[in-house]
């Protein structure tokens, strides 16, 4: 007689009443930023000298920043938002002129530009890295066109050898969007110093998070002035290098108020010294994850091979891209809810929308042209209807977040990539209650609109 061993039966999802496959406590394991009595004794000394509004620990934290960057100059922000326009003005962006930028970004990358009279033009992306598609770049050139703006989307490294290629063929400025990016690499190199400029965010949600802040980098003394004449009245002297600015000293010339609060710019004194053995960590951690995951179907990792000498900075607003086709057809929205049941915290479908379909970038007249902002300085119609873009009108549906480790530790690491093998292994037992997608999944200003 012979006997078939059979396989124990797998356990049910919990989705269907099953066991949750994480039970371990999260403790502080997604608790962002890490604050410290070396923070809050930072902090509190400038409340108790009173020097919320000075510039004198700003400045220290900009030269700390620039020698961390290994750039000439940084200069400090309100936030992010901030900073990249001051890059738009630095590398001089006027009225009439386009900047090239990637479709699928949070607004803060490209919208403000408006604000200069000019107007901005959306690429398509990558679909594995996510970022600015370099063959998609050429064919929205004009010769209205004075800049691309780079964004590292969700801390991956664009393609800036391919990039910056173009750039130099058309004789184009780049500004680099490190928002997701502080501290990463591109093949040994820290990101941030391929562009004539980069603007960066350190507000609370980033991984350089100190509260509601930006910082501008460059090498150009003329970008740096331009910035500071631009919208730092405080520092704007007749001592200014640049000749042309001279004759306007004393003044924000776009009357902008846009220097740092220096009790972010004390707490990010503190952060910086930090920064890089934290972000350490987190790659630690989410490397170790999707090794866990390596093979598994419906499911590719949203990273970068680091032999390269590139690296995820501190891998903020994790992503994974997801193959539907593989698993039967199931929605990536009913697999994020399978995971969630499975006790993972910070799953959900979706990325940002892509800003080319947005009503702000087609209708709205925001001061009064007539027409609207985006083609009221503009020889021709930038528009971009629905369709032209068809990566990044796509992302949301094979995009979806993971859980953003601070720490390594392995044990419930390895239960939430667990879950996720779990449900994708038993991805046909969801089939017949999938609700499918919502039409457009994705925040315009966040990341998901499903939790």
């Amino acid at each position: 007689m012979t006997t078939t061993l059979q396989s124990p039966p797998r356990p049910a999802l919990a989705l269907h009443g099953g066991p949750k496959t994480v039970t371990l406590p999260e403790r502080d394991m997604f608790t962002w930023p890490i604050i410290t009595p070396e923070d809050e004794a930072a902090v509190l000394d400038v409340l108790r000298t009173r020097s919320m509004s000075g510039t004198d620990i700003t400045m220290q934290f900009e030269k700390e920043f620039a020698e961390w960057m290994g750039v000439d100059y940084a200069l400090g922000y309100n936030n992010g938002t901030a900073s990249l326009l001051g890059a738009m003005y630095g590398v001089g962006v006027g009225v009439g002129d386009e900047i090239l930028c990637p479709a699928t970004t949070f607004w803060a990358s490209a919208l403000q530009v408006f604000n200069l009279g000019a107007s901005v033009v959306f690429a398509d992306i990558d679909p594995l890295t996510l970022c600015l598609d370099p063959k998609d770049i050429e064919r929205h050139l004009s010769p209205r066109t004075k800049a691309i703006m780079v964004v590292h989307y969700l801390g991956h490294p664009a393609d800036m050898d391919a990039i910056l290629k173009i750039a130099d063929k058309h004789s184009l400025k780049v500004i680099e969007d490190m928002s997701h990016a502080q501290g990463g690499l591109y093949k040994g190199r820290k990101l941030g110093t391929f562009g004539h400029a980069s603007g960066y965010s350190l507000m609370t949600g980033k991984s350089f998070a100190i509260g509601e802040a930006g910082m501008l980098t460059t090498n150009d003394r003329e970008i740096y002035d331009r910035a500071v004449a631009f919208g730092h009245g405080e520092r704007f002297s007749e001592n200014i290098p640049t000749a042309y600015l001279k004759p306007f000293a004393g003044m924000p010339m776009g009357g902008f108020k846009s220097r740092m609060h220096q009790m972010s710019s004390a707490m990010g004194r503190v952060q910086l010294r930090h920064y890089d053995k934290r972000c350490a960590e987190i790659r630690k951690a989410l490397n170790y994850f999707w090794d866990l995951l390596e093979g598994v179907p419906g499911l590719v990792a949203h990273r970068v091979d680091e032999s390269t000498g590139s690296n995820m900075a501190g891998w903020y607003g994790c992503h994974g891209i997801y193959r539907s086709e593989e698993l039967g057809g199931l929605s990536v929205t009913r697999f994020c809810q399978a995971v969630t049941a499975e006790g993972v915290l910070g799953v959900g479908p979706g990325c940002n929308k892509a800003l080319h379909t947005h009503p702000v970038f087609n209708e709205a007249d925001v001061y009064g042209h007539g027409r609207p902002t985006r083609i009221a300085n503009c020889a021709r119609d930038l528009r971009q209807p629905c369709g032209s873009l068809p990566v990044s009108e796509r992302i949301g549906h094979e995009g979806f977040h993971i859980p953003w480790f601070k720490h390594y530790r392995p044990e419930l690491i390895e239960e939430y990539a667990a879950a996720f093998r779990k449900v994708a292994e038993q991805a046909d037992e969801l089939l017949a209650d999938d609700p499918g997608d919502a039409s457009d999944l994705g925040g315009w200003s966040f990341f998901k609109s499903v939790k």
